[in-house]
């Protein structure tokens, strides 16, 4: 596999992408060492990266349970979190 410095792709992009898409992958290197390799798309491998992806709504519904009542036990928390400290009487808070 051919390997080529950041400034030889940047003066022939078009060439290596040329032959990147002719099946002859190659590596940008930095001071000697690989940064990247660059290959072709395969379609069928990577339809993510040939096309925007479809959303799909709702696709976790059914996978997880969430009681009813999962706020009820943090009521009381959050209560003291805001008025607790006035009603022991320790760690003052301003009120303004």
């Amino acid at each position: 596999m051919k390997t080529v410095s950041i400034q030889e792709a940047e003066e022939n992009l078009s060439q290596l992408v040329d032959e990147a898409a002719n099946g002859e992958p190659f590596v940008i290197a930095r001071a000697g060492k690989p940064l990247v390799t660059v290959v072709a798309v395969d379609e069928a491998a990577a339809p993510e990266v040939t096309g925007p992806r479809k959303r799909r709504i709702g696709f976790l519904k059914g996978q997880f349970f969430i009681p009813e009542d999962m706020d009820k036990a943090l009521d009381k928390a959050i209560e003291d979190l805001f008025y607790g400290a006035r009603d022991r009487g320790c760690c003052r808070i301003p009120i303004f």
